[in-house]
């Protein structure tokens, strides 16, 4: 069976076409001209060169085959132009939607995020179900996601046969940008992190995502969405767990939100809007540490068998694969 899939160069979509050539698919990649192909080196893949506003290209890839694993994603807390990263996000979700109908794709698995759900008041656990309201996100990139799944829920709803799967805060290797998660892991390296905040978040390892995206290919009822996370942790835990493994010494300083807030809006000023580069404290990952986001992976484990490993075995590949690659800073 042939697969394609969006946003292989990426850190989950990576490993998504790794798990799917292990399990004997034929898989084809759609790869943005300018985009860095490192994670794709050594893996036998159909290559396609194209973009998610380039509805030709999409057509062309997706032709001859029967599954479509949308993983591709503009995916930052800051961006100089949201015009993009919604064009990317909302109006190429839909683009290539309409495209896998038009080839006869049989099954599409569509990756979200866990920050697209609203984790109702009174409850400490976020679980599928109600989406959030755009205007109550912090950034673009989650009111993108917002957006971009709500239009994938219309089309479930008319019976286009789509899976969602949410997952929620990935750690390991092949974290070439790296994402937000993996930031915290190698600044935490690298010395520049001496203090943190109170929040917490759900950690899973990026391989246990991957095997999630196709078990939710093969089982996943259509229409359906699917939380693909594992530990919850808080930011003092996660920090603690990395130290212990690194063999260094954890910060033991807290900052209050608001002082964390003050930094992160001089820092949009001066680096964002001055100097026209990403802040080192984008103020949207500020205002989404105000909510601890914790969650409940029961479904995925009953309806899918998805099963996930010790957090700590993925920690330490990811804290070994920043070392082997140079990102960490040897002083």
């Amino acid at each position: 069976m042939r697969a394609l899939v969006t946003g292989a160069t990426g850190f989950i979509g990576s490993h998504v076409a790794r798990e799917l050539i292990r399990q004997g698919f034929d898989v084809a990649v759609l790869v943005r001209p300018q985009s860095d192909r490192r994670n794709l080196q050594g893996l036998k893949v159909r290559l396609f060169l194209g973009d998610l506003t380039d509805k030709d290209s999409l057509a062309r890839a997706l032709k001859g085959c029967q599954a479509l694993f949308h993983v591709a994603a503009s995916y930052s807390f800051w961006t100089r132009d949201p015009r993009k990263m919604y064009a990317a996000n909302v109006g190429g979700t839909v683009n290539i939607m309409e495209a896998a109908q038009a080839a006869g794709v049989q099954k599409v698995v569509y990756t979200s995020s866990e920050s697209t759900l609203a984790i109702p008041k009174g409850q400490k656990l976020g679980r599928e179900g109600a989406l959030n309201r755009p205007q109550d996100v912090y950034s673009h990139y989650k009111r993108s996601k917002v957006l971009a799944e709500r239009a994938v829920r219309n089309l479930c709803a008319q019976g286009w046969p789509i899976v969602v799967v949410n997952p929620t805060a990935p750690i390991g290797p092949r974290d070439i940008k790296p994402t937000p998660t993996g930031k915290i892991v190698l600044d935490f390296l690298n010395g520049a992190m001496p203090a943190y905040v109170n929040t917490g978040l759900n950690v899973v390892d990026v391989e246990d995502v991957a095997r999630g995206h196709v078990l939710a290919f093969q089982k996943g009822q259509t229409g359906q969405h699917y939380v693909l996370g594992n530990e919850n942790m808080s930011l003092a835990q996660i920090l603690q767990l990395t130290a212990r493994l690194a063999r260094k010494r954890p910060p033991r300083v807290r900052i209050p939100l608001w002082a964390a807030f003050g930094a992160a809006c001089a820092d949009e000023l001066v680096r964002g809007k001055m100097l026209r580069k990403c802040p080192r404290i984008p103020l949207a990952a500020v205002n989404t540490a105000r909510k601890c986001r914790y969650f409940d992976i029961s479904k995925a484990k009953k309806e899918l068998g998805f099963s996930v490993g010790p957090i700590e075995d993925a920690f330490t590949k990811s804290i070994n694969w920043f070392a082997k690659e140079h990102y960490v800073n040897h002083r």
